[in-house]
C-alpha cells in the first residue's frame, strides 16, 4: 500500500465520531477547572452533548443513532473524561439504560426508547438506598394508584446524573407482587425531588446526590422486570469508571506537561538550565504519559470483553447461541472489568500524585487547581472498592470461581 492509498483510505467510524465531538469536548475542557472550583453543575455542556447526539452513539443508525460499538463508546468516554471526568460519570446511568434497551426484545416498547435517545433525551440513575437498609432489601416501593397506573415512593442516594436527565432509572419493589423492577420515572414532575448534596472532594459536579420520590407517577409501560436487565451491567458500570480513571490520567498528562513546559526557573541543584529541560522532571511527565497510555489501552481491552457479552446477548435472542455460551461471555466481561479496576485504581491515583514531583510548590496553588485530577481519580477509584475485586479475581485464578455479577450495599442482617 502506498502513501497515497493511505491518505485516500476511508476514516473509521470512531475517527469520524471523535472529529464530530471534538469541538464540544474542547469547550467542555476549557470550563472544567472553573466548574470544579465553583461547583457549577454542567447543565449546558450536557444538554449540548445530548443535542449533538452523543447520548445516542450506541443507538442503531436505523433509529437515528451512530451505531457505535462498545469499544468505540468507551474510547469516546475516555476522551470526554479527559475533558471533564464529571460529565463522563454523569452520563454513566444513561448509557447503561441505553445498553439495557439495546439487548431488550425487539418491538414497539423498545423502539419508543431508541427514538427518545435519538431525540436527545437522557436517563439518570437512582439505585442505591439511603441509610442502613439491610443487604438485599429495597425500601423504594412501586404501588398501584387505583387508576391503572403506578406511583413510586422512596429515597435514593448516589443518583448520579439524574439532575440533568429527562428520565430516572429507578430500582424498586412492587407492593402488589413483590417483584423487583426498574421504574423509569419522568424526572420533571410533582413528587420528584433531586438534590445536589454530594459532598465528596472529587467528582464534585456529577450531579450525584439524593433523589426523593413521593408518590411520583410511573406508567405501566415503564415498569421493567429487573430479571430481564442486561446481564453484563455491573461490568458496564465499572467500565465507565475505568474510562474516568483513564481520562483523568490523560488530562493530568496534558496539564502537568503544559505547566512544566511553561516554567522558566529552576533550582540551583537541578539538572538543567531551566525546569522544562530537566531530564529528571521530564521523566516524571513521561511516567504519567505512560500511565495514561496503559490506562486507555486497558479500557479498550475491557470494552472488547463487554462487546463480546453484548454480541452473545444478541446471538441468544436470535437463537444462534446457547445460554451457557452467553454466561461465559458475561463472566469474561466481569472478570476483565475487575482485573482492569484492580490494576488501574492504584496505578492512576499514585501516578497523579507523582505528577506533582515534576513541578515546584506553586503547583499546589488552588488557582491552578491541578489537584482536581487526583481528587477525581481517587473518588472514582473508591466506587465499588477494588480491594474486594482483587480477592474475587484471586478466587477466580485459584479456584475458577466466577465473579458475582449483581451485588448490593447495605447493613448486614446478621449485624
Amino acid at each position: 500500500m502506498t502513501s497515497t492509498d493511505l491518505e485516500a483510505s476511508p476514516r473509521t467510524r470512531l475517527e469520524q465520531l471523535k472529529e464530530r465531538f471534538a469541538p464540544l469536548f474542547s469547550d467542555i475542557a476549557a470550563g472544567a477547572s472553573e466548574r470544579d472550583t465553583t461547583r457549577s453543575l454542567p447543565h449546558e455542556p450536557i444538554r449540548a452533548l445530548a443535542a449533538a447526539g452523543f447520548g445516542a452513539v450506541r443507538v442503531p443508525e436505523s433509529h437515528g443513532g451512530a451505531g457505535a460499538t462498545l469499544p468505540e463508546l468507551f474510547a469516546l468516554l475516555t476522551s470526554l473524561a479527559a475533558a471533564d471526568p464529571n460529565i463522563a460519570q454523569a452520563l454513566r446511568g444513561h448509557f447503561a439504560f441505553v445498553e439495557d434497551r439495546l439487548v431488550a426484545d425487539e418491538g414497539p416498547e423498545r423502539d419508543v426508547w431508541l427514538d427518545r435517545f435519538a431525540a436527545g433525551e437522557l436517563v439518570g440513575n437512582s439505585w442505591t438506598e439511603i441509610g442502613t437498609v439491610a443487604l438485599g432489601e429495597v425500601n423504594t416501593k412501586v404501588a398501584p394508584d387505583g387508576r391503572g397506573g403506578f406511583t413510586v415512593t422512596g429515597t435514593k442516594y448516589y443518583s448520579t446524573g439524574s439532575i440533568f436527565a429527562d428520565w430516572i432509572d429507578t430500582y424498586a419493589e412492587r407492593t402488589d407482587t413483590g417483584q423487583r423492577v426498574i421504574a423509569v420515572v419522568k424526572a420533571r414532575q410533582p413528587g420528584v425531588s433531586l438534590g445536589d448534596d454530594w459532598d465528596g472532594f472529587g467528582q464534585r459536579t456529577t450531579g450525584t446526590g439524593t433523589a426523593t420520590f413521593a408518590g411520583a407517577a410511573v406508567e405501566p409501560a415503564n415498569l421493567i422486570d429487573f430479571e430481564t436487565r442486561f446481564k453484563y451491567q455491573t461490568a458496564f458500570y465499572q467500565g465507565v469508571l475505568l474510562a474516568v480513571l483513564a481520562g483523568s490520567a490523560r488530562a493530568a498528562e496534558r496539564d502537568f506537561a503544559a505547566e512544566l513546559g511553561a516554567r522558566k526557573r529552576t533550582f540551583s541543584h537541578g539538572a538543567a538550565a531551566q525546569a522544562s529541560e530537566d531530564p529528571q522532571l521530564l521523566q516524571v511527565i513521561g511516567e504519567v504519559s505512560a500511565v495514561a497510555f496503559v490506562s486507555a489501552a486497558t479500557v479498550a481491552s475491557a470494552a472488547e470483553a463487554l462487546e463480546g457479552a453484548y454480541r452473545a446477548a444478541l446471538a441468544v435472542r436470535a437463537g444462534e447461541l446457547g445460554v451457557e455460551e452467553e454466561e461465559a461471555a458475561n463472566d469474561a466481561a466481569e472478570l476483565a472489568s475487575a482485573q482492569a479496576q484492580v490494576a488501574l485504581t492504584p496505578l492512576v491515583t499514585n501516578s497523579l500524585s507523582h505528577a506533582f514531583d515534576a513541578l515546584a510548590a506553586s503547583a499546589t496553588s488552588t488557582a491552578k487547581n491541578l489537584d482536581r485530577h487526583w481528587r477525581n481519580a481517587r473518588t472514582a477509584g473508591n466506587h465499588n472498592p477494588w480491594v474486594f475485586k482483587a480477592r474475587l479475581v484471586g478466587e477466580n485464578a485459584v479456584h475458577g470461581w466466577a465473579l458475582p455479577r449483581v451485588w448490593a450495599i447495605g447493613a448486614s442482617k446478621a449485624g
